[in-house]
């Protein structure tokens, strides 16, 4: 079992940056796929970025370039730099976590809310 616990959301103007943490516990982290995800009030949760056990990242198209994810194995801890903020970019955002040979994200945080006023 994975236990996830999100946290760095809050309330930014557009333009701005925050950065999103995800600590991890319950086996070993430098195993496992991370990914972000978001899910804005009256919509469908959907995919941002995603890093492997290998360090390999992939994005969303909306957020790439202004989004940047990473891990830190030692701290069991994955990040989700967030720059260039837009108004849009307004929803709860999710850590979730999968075994490195599954597509199915398994494991989920309660959620960080993200909030960009324009």
């Amino acid at each position: 079992q994975v236990h996830l616990v999100e946290s760095g959301g809050g309330l930014v103007q557009a333009g701005g940056s925050l950065r999103l943490s995800c600590a991890a516990s319950g086996r070993t982290f430098s195993s496992l796929n991370q990914g972000w995800f978001r899910q804005a009030s009256g919509k469908e949760r959907e995919f941002v970025a995603g890093i492997t056990w290998i360090d390999g990242s992939t994005y969303a198209d909306s957020v790439k370039g202004r989004f940047t994810i990473s891990r830190d194995n030692a701290k069991n801890t994955v990040y989700l730099q967030m720059n260039s903020l837009k108004p849009e970019d307004t929803a709860v955002y999710y850590c979730a976590a999968r075994e490195a040979l599954v597509t199915t994200y398994k494991y989920w945080g309660q959620g960080t809310r993200v909030t960009v006023s324009s």
